[in-house]
């Protein structure tokens, strides 16, 4: 009489088996359930809507008047929302149960947003390349080992760490990334670790850090190639203690994240150069991944590229638009410089500017024409000096472009067998492992 007169529809059970058989049949959005029934008990029939998927999140306010302490309690640790006793007071009822059932529809949302989020960053892939990945993210993922992600730019490293996390027993913590590449020198380490109310002009009062925020979940950090030495240093000393200490502050912190990071550089070459700490390379590379280009996985693009444009059509509110087969063939023979970043921006593009369906005349030319041109190109025995683009490399760019055109050269003339490559080329096997993994080399090269 109280819930109708304010409004709400209800449905009733003169018994507990009633209530259960009720649930199974319809949709119903808060359970009120008395402690003392006929037969089965309401204590026994929550044990039950707590063991069936479909009702186990349903909110459950209990009610009683002869209830001891110890039903209470086992009612709260059977997950009861909430408690009533009798006599019952209807403000309490009312207010109690519009909280629940605003609580239970934020956590619908939520769980909506969550599943939006993750099949954005939801990895796609058939081909066996991915199929090998996605064995090796299994392993890795439950355990707490770092792990060092090699890739080009536009292969989806994150889309790698974000798997690692949504696999891993942290997947309901914190998932934190940074930009190593995108903050400034400067400010890297106030970013990371926060700062003190007073710490340097401007620092107004305490911020956290990325690595507080992370704390119980995973931090991301991309482009590590790009960090500076000092944040370098502190991050180093973060994995070897566990501790991490604000700008300007005295105070160690005590944290407990996973690390996870990603570069596109030869971090091998670059602690040669000296651009990057050998001892924080070994701490972050315990485990390392390639995330492959997309030139070694053709098998996918048609795959990803469907899948790009049903995503762009239902973030955007328009109707998915028909594809032909030969524009499909035609994505699926280019070489994807650009990588999966690329073939997303062509297929937006595309549904962009096309009219009811995808043809061979939406297919951006500029892109088609440039790529027809580098591969009409004359072939040369050393790496071209300029990128894709037409940008000039720097002369370590070169060098490692050279040296992995030459492993490639001397794998093909040794027939891919790796110790006999790594004799003519006068290194060590174990070495030649380590470049051809940092490279991303596969036989599938050959």
């Amino acid at each position: 009489m109280v819930l109708e007169g304010s409004g709400f529809n209800t449905l009733e059970a003169s018994s507990a088996e009633q209530c259960l058989e009720t649930l199974g049949s319809q949709e119903v959005d808060l359970l009120i359930l008395d402690v003392r029934l006929p037969k089965m008990s309401g204590i026994e029939a929550l044990q039950k809507i707590r063991s069936e998927p479909e009702t186990r999140r349903l909110p459950v306010l209990m009610v009683s008047g002869h209830a001891s302490v110890a039903e209470a309690v086992q009612a709260v640790q059977l997950g009861a929302t909430d408690f009533f006793e009798k006599p019952l007071d209807r403000d309490r009822i009312l207010v109690t149960v519009r909280n629940a059932l605003q609580t239970w529809q934020l956590q619908r949302e939520v769980e909506q947003l969550r599943a939006h989020v993750e099949h954005r960053y939801e990895m796609i892939g058939e081909s066996r390349v991915m199929r090998a990945l996605f064995a090796q993210l299994e392993k890795v993922a439950p355990t707490n080992g770092r792990v060092l992600i090699f890739g080009e730019s536009g292969t989806g490293k994150e889309l790698v760490a974000r798997a690692i996390h949504r696999l891993s027993p942290r997947a309901d913590k914190p998932f934190v990334k940074v930009n190593c590449a995108a903050i400034p020198a400067e400010l890297i380490e106030s970013e990371l670790f926060g700062y003190e109310r007073g710490a340097f002009t401007g620092a107004q009062g305490r911020k956290k850090g990325l690595f507080e925020l992370a704390n119980g979940g995973t931090l991301f950090l991309d482009e590590i190639g790009d960090m500076s030495a000092s944040a370098q240093a502190k991050v180093l000393r973060a994995l070897q203690s566990g501790e991490i200490s604000r700008v300007g502050g005295e105070k160690t912190i005590a944290i407990d994240v996973r690390v996870l990071a990603a570069t596109n550089k030869d971090l091998e070459l670059e602690v040669r150069d000296g651009h990057f700490r050998e001892d924080l390379y070994f701490r972050l590379n315990v485990v390392p991944i390639v995330s492959p280009p997309l030139r070694e996985r053709r098998s996918d693009v048609v795959l990803l590229a469907t899948g790009f444009l049903q995503e762009f059509s239902l973030e955007n509110g328009l109707r998915e638009k028909p594809i032909d087969e030969d524009v499909l063939d035609a994505l699926a023979e280019r070489q994807w410089p650009g990588n999966v970043r690329e073939l997303r921006n062509v297929v937006e593009r595309m549904a962009i500017l096309s009219g009811d369906r995808i043809t061979l005349d939406d297919l951006p030319e500029e892109g088609m024409l440039s790529e027809a041109r580098r591969q009409s190109s004359p072939p040369s025995d050393l790496p071209a000096a300029r990128d894709g683009g037409g940008e000039r490399l720097t002369l370590r760019e070169y060098r490692s472009r050279a040296e992995k055109d030459y492993i490639l050269q001397t794998l093909d003339e040794a027939g891919w067998n790796i110790s006999r490559a790594a004799t003519i080329l006068g290194v060590e096997r174990t070495n030649r492992h380590k470049k051809m993994r940092s490279y991303g080399i596969r036989r599938e090269e050959a």
